[in-house]
């Protein structure tokens, strides 16, 4: 079965039987009950809902299921086309609509796709709302409009070039910077919608820059999610030494990797704590006083915190889920904020992961310091993340993995356990967190430590609490 619903969303393969896949049927079911909890949730209605779509093969066919089922509930659609989530999100916004529909798998193989679901801020929804829709759509407790309140439906291609221009705009976008630079970079777009905005951008800052995986079929060239084991085209690219830096997003352009000018990885998670660093130091020039607040969730490197404290400033760790970042971020003010698999949040722009914006920054900050891209990675804090993952079986009890790991540290008086996302086990020099995806069928289990093998050590030794619980 792989039809996964969350408070997130659906999501998963096309093609198979209703209740098992991603198929019309399903998709209907829950696009109304999305709608139909929009309209009951009291806020004041435009009548307006934005549907964006990446690349996908199968994002088409998505997308005028989502388009026909909204015109049916009596929402007005405007359908803009190929584009990025944070640009769906803006959108939102920018055309004070109820909500928005993201079709995107983001970086699930090409077979998969998904909903993502918006509310009126363009933010995703909450825990508690995406859990009201999940009831909705069970008890299929809706209707549809007649005759005279069918939705009608537009399409506005605007959107990609109003996103880069709110960015351009931002105060800490040094475009001048940029220009008088003259990088040179090396994208990967992974054939989706960032092989369309991505260009424009860097011709907007001025940026000359090779592009490959560019043309936005969906099919992907290798596994769209960018970690090192799948990016070695571009790094191999890299390693002819034409290129300042190496660009990499996933298929719908919310996460960011970066390749050093040697073709070495940057390391997925720094994105965010290179972002971060630079806008922390440009918060407490420009703004003295301001509250230098950072957060990002439970499986992210620890370097952020101590980037933070190195500018005086106080990091807060919270669930992992965009939703759940964000939702921190708002309760402490934060600066900057976002998750360790490169998604950069920026609550100067929008709340919601945004690689343009994260892109714009590290080049403000590269141009700034006028270093190479290697050279900026020393200035971090060393850490090596190990990712492992379990595939989940019928038979996975996987609230009994949690409370055996919850019981093998408990007296552990080393070991500090935090249980509000599965269980995260933190020592002074390392840390594991064990976690059910929200996304795919697997347990997730991120380690951190000072080199990758004491990282993957302590990784294995919980993977193996969880095949001995199930043997």
């Amino acid at each position: 079965m792989t039809l996964i619903k969350s408070i997130s969303g659906i999501r998963g393969t096309i093609g198979g039987r209703t209740g098992d896949t991603l198929n019309p049927l399903d998709i209907v079911k829950f696009t109304t009950a999305y709608a139909t909890f929009i309209r009951r949730s009291g806020q004041p209605h435009s009548g307006k809902i934005i549907v964006g779509r990446d690349a996908r093969i199968s994002g088409e066919m998505v997308k005028n299921v989502v388009c026909g089922t909204l015109m049916g509930v009596g929402y007005d659609v405007i359908n803009i086309g190929l584009a990025t989530t944070p640009t769906t999100e803006l959108a939102v916004r920018m055309t004070d609509a109820d909500g928005g529909i993201i079709i995107t798998a983001s970086h699930n193989p090409r077979q998969w796709n998904a909903l993502k679901l918006l509310n009126s801020e363009g933010e995703f929804l909450t825990d508690a709302d995406g859990r009201e829709v999940l009831a909705i759509a069970d008890n299929e407790d809706f209707e549809y409009a007649d005759i005279d309140h069918l939705g009608r439906y537009t399409e506005d291609g605007s959107f990609n070039d109003r996103h880069i221009q709110s960015v351009l705009d931002l105060e800490l976008v040094d475009t001048e910077a940029i220009r008088k630079a003259g990088f040179t970079v090396c994208v990967d777009a992974i054939n989706s919608v960032g092989g369309i905005v991505l260009p424009q951008l860097l011709d907007r800052l001025g940026v000359g820059y090779t592009l490959i995986n560019g043309e936005p079929t969906g099919d992907f060239a290798h596994n769209p999610e960018p970690l090192e084991k799948n990016l070695s085209a571009i790094m191999n690219e890299m390693k002819t030494g034409r290129y300042d830096l190496g660009i990499v997003v996933d298929p719908d352009v919310d996460r960011l990797a970066f390749i050093c000018e040697d073709g070495s990885m940057y390391g997925e998670e720094y994105t965010l704590v290179s972002v971060a660093g630079y806008v922390l130091e440009n918060v407490k020039r420009l703004s003295p006083g301001t509250p230098l607040n950072t957060v990002s969730n439970l499986s992210s490197t620890r370097a952020l915190r101590d980037v933070t404290e190195r500018h005086g400033g106080t990091y807060t760790a919270a669930a992992v889920g965009e939703v759940n970042v964000t939702t921190q971020m708002k309760a402490v003010h934060a600066v900057i904020g976002g998750e360790g698999n490169g998604g950069v949040i920026y609550p100067e722009s929008h709340y919601g992961r945004d690689a343009l914006v994260g892109i714009a920054l590290f080049l403000s900050s590269l141009a700034q310091k006028g270093c190479k891209v290697s050279e900026l990675r020393a200035t971090f804090p060393n850490y090596f993340i190990a990712k492992n993952r379990i595939d989940l079986t019928p038979s996975t009890d996987v609230d009994a993995v949690l409370v055996k790991v919850k019981e093998m540290f408990s007296n552990d008086v080393s070991a500090q356990v935090n249980d509000i996302d599965g269980v995260k086990i933190d020592f002074p020099d390392r840390w594991v967190h064990l976690r059910k995806s929200n996304t795919e069928p697997i347990i997730r289990v991120y380690s951190e430590a000072s080199t990758m093998e004491q990282a993957d050590e302590l990784g294995k030794k919980l993977m193996q609490v969880v095949y001995d619980v199930n043997a």
